[in-house]
């Protein structure tokens, strides 16, 4: 079996966050011949399960860059790498010093997803708290009810660039810790950072499924850092032309942009579906 593996942001989606109507049609095609994909992406599953259940991901997928993998069939997860209390504290120091707000992420019993965070310090942060409570699955509590014990898979924060820059320094030489950021949605300036154990990544997770599915080949396409550990264990790999161009240079090849179906054309061409 050759597994197909997606990033999602700049990669399968276009720039509005979307898979288009000819990429839903390539996955439908792809689906139908039997070719196997899925997905590694840093998104939760909450940001992602509604946007991909109509277009055949059957197959366990990556969330939060290899912190956890996902089993449509039964909704359970296989996880590990979790962040201790003690790697957290310097995280959420760095967050705050930025006069941002850290949404700390954890997995409890049930699989049951409770975000806690501090005292939100703007509107944009305001409506991703809200946003996020609009999920059924997730929990939004005040980060002072974070149990001593929880498991904690990633913290994540959006503010300017400039303010997410001085959180990357500021966590840099934390050898367990490793932070993916960039540009945010919001636009005007914002972006994101998401910061999780250093033992967590795509590459991993994707190594894994190997074995599981027994897959011969894996072929993946990404566009960030994030992706480069994919690359790495990948036996092919390929980077969107809107991808920078570090990425594009460990890349096997580098396709059609985001924006213009890359990633679709590319497969219909390597599969002979009919444009």
């Amino acid at each position: 079996m050759e597994l197909i593996v997606f990033d999602l942001d700049g990669t399968l989606l276009d720039s509005g966050g979307s898979i288009s109507d000819y990429t839903r049609d390539t996955l439908a095609a792809l689906a139908h011949r039997g070719v196997a994909y899925t997905v590694a992406t840093g998104r939760t599953l909450h940001a992602s399960r509604d946007l991909l259940a109509p277009h055949g991901f059957h197959l366990p997928q990556v969330y939060k860059n290899g912190v956890m993998i996902w089993y449509p069939g039964t909704d359970e997860y296989s996880h590990q790498n979790y962040l201790a209390h003690r790697e957290i504290e310097h995280v959420l120091q760095a967050v705050m010093a930025e006069g941002l707000a850290p949404f700390v992420f954890t997995l409890q019993s049930g699989n049951r997803h409770v975000i806690y965070h501090t005292p939100l310090k703007n509107e944009v942060e305001t409506r991703l708290a809200a946003l996020y409570e609009k999920n059924d699955d997730i929990t939004v509590l005040p980060a002072e009810n974070l149990p001593v014990d929880a498991e904690i898979t990633n913290i994540s924060a959006i503010g300017s660039s400039g303010a997410i820059a001085g959180i990357e320094n500021l966590i840099h030489a934390e050898p367990h810790l490793v932070a993916y950021s960039g540009a945010a949605w919001e636009g005007d300036g914002w972006c994101w950072i998401d910061i999780h154990h250093s033992d967590a990544s795509k590459g991993g997770a994707i190594e894994t499924l190997r074995r599981q599915l027994q897959a011969r080949r894996v072929v993946c396409f990404g566009d960030s850092d994030n992706d480069l550990s994919m690359f790495a264990q990948a036996d092919e790999s390929y980077a969107p032309d809107n991808a920078s161009p570090h990425i594009k240079k460990a890349a096997t090849a580098v396709i059609g942009h985001h924006d213009e179906d890359g990633i679709a054309r590319f497969l219909r061409h390597r599969f002979q579906i009919d444009s």
